[in-house]
């Protein structure tokens, strides 16, 4: 089910829509990638200084795909491997935003690529990187714990299916 909400980061007055979809956006307007990994049953959280509990996820470097930074980012934050299957995106707009730099970092259009990750390996947990910590929650108990929006809910159905 397609859902849009609005938000405010930073002061930012931010239009987001979710999108259920197999189809990628274009390479250039994907700003970042996350990860639903499961577990046992359980979901994945890490925890990011000054963004609380949330899925792995991040920005794509220089000559990476999507499913490479999505590995990278999980690896580095959740100390797990495991295979993926791509469930969807969120539409980033900042058409409303009155703050927006056409000269910053992110298009006035952008995208967040979502992922259900099944971890095939789970590693010990080193805090080498800006998670200082992980933790596994059983889905249902996801929107008490993690520090993000109302889609987080629509795309762990998602990912559940």
């Amino acid at each position: 089910m397609t859902k849009t909400i609005y938000v405010n980061w930073d002061e930012h007055y931010i239009k987001l829509t979710w999108y259920p979809t197999t189809e990628l956006p274009p390479h250039e307007k994907v700003t970042s990638v996350h990860g639903y990994c499961f577990y046992k049953d359980k979901i994945l959280l890490v925890h990011i200084n000054g963004r609380g509990f949330n899925t792995p996820g991040g920005h794509i470097e220089a000559n990476e795909t999507p499913e490479d930074a999505l590995h990278r980012e999980v690896y580095e934050e959740g100390y797990v491997k495991g295979t993926h299957r791509y469930i969807g995106m969120i539409e980033v707009s900042h058409e409303e935003n009155p703050h927006f730099d056409p000269r910053g970092k992110y298009p006035l259009i952008g995208y967040q690529l979502f992922y259900r990750m099944d971890i095939t390996e789970c590693l010990p947990f080193k805090r080498e990187n800006e998670a200082t910590s992980r933790i596994w929650v059983e889905p249902e108990e996801l929107p008490y714990v993690i520090d993000d929006h109302e889609l987080s809910t629509l795309i762990l159905k998602e990912a559940m299916k």
